[in-house]
């Protein structure tokens, strides 16, 4: 989920995380396999591939569905690979804004589905651009607490590539930038020697809703009732979840 509360996430039984971890998994590998099929199989002029490696392998998929993921989206097996990338704006509980993204290869599906998950959770629709002004495309590089990593020092190795501001997270950083600055970005960390989770541009709100418990509550529910779509890629959301709400729902598991 990319609702810039990456790092307050709530703990779940071991069967619901291995289903989410398979369904994590497709969703890694569909990335990969659209940015061999746009990029070509060479990671060393690829930077979108390189992002979708570095993200699935964080996540611990085998390298071997990897490597898999990439000949399948270059075409050297013969396989045809065909998505279309598609956005839905909708709005949670309270008015919280909601960009749903999906990667399909049956736009009637991912449609019904979207709206159904939207309609059973107590989420709207909108119509296309009534979301959209609430957010700007950003380039967004998170990064893992640790020793040695701290938001002085991510700041002084980023902030000649392009980054406009180091987000303190809780458990991590993130790092942004314009979207046309990422690539920058991602190689002044790794020259600096500091190790990051993901690199992709993201939609980011510009203007975020304090989220209260009830009002976390319905839209996380929503957030997973999403998230459990196979077609469902990425959600941005401009909710805002306090350190003390975020204890609560801790409490709630």
């Amino acid at each position: 989920m990319s609702g810039h509360s990456k790092w307050a996430t709530t703990k779940h039984k071991k069967a619901a995380i291995d289903a989410k971890r398979a369904k994590s998994f497709a969703k890694l590998i569909k990335n990969i396999e659209v940015a061999a099929k746009i990029g070509g199989a060479d990671l060393a002029g690829n930077p979108t591939l390189v992002d979708a490696v570095q993200k699935a392998k964080k996540t611990s998929v085998p390298n071997d569905n990897i490597d898999r993921a990439i000949k399948r989206g270059a075409g050297l097996t013969g396989e045809t690979i065909d998505y279309t990338a598609i956005m839905y704006e909708g709005y949670a509980a309270n008015g919280v804004a909601l960009m749903i993204e999906c990667l399909t290869d049956n736009k009637n599906r991912a449609a019904a589905e979207v709206r159904t998950a939207m309609s059973r959770n107590g989420g709207t629709m909108a119509d296309p651009g009534s979301v959209a002004y609430n957010f700007s495309r950003k380039g967004v590089v998170s990064i893992t607490k640790a020793e040695g990593v701290d938001e002085d020092t991510i700041l002084e190795a980023v902030l000649d590539a392009g980054a406009e501001e180091v987000i303190d997270q809780g458990g991590g950083f993130e790092v942004i930038s314009e979207a046309g600055d990422l690539v920058a970005v991602r190689s002044a960390l790794q020259e600096a020697g500091i190790d990051y989770d993901s690199a992709e541009a993201e939609f980011v709100p510009n203007l975020k809703v304090e989220a209260d418990l009830e009002t976390a509550r319905k839209v996380l529910r929503l957030i997973d009732a999403l998230e459990d779509l196979d077609d469902v890629q990425n959600i941005y959301a401009n909710y805002d979840i306090s350190d003390e709400v975020q204890a609560q729902l801790d409490e709630d598991e």
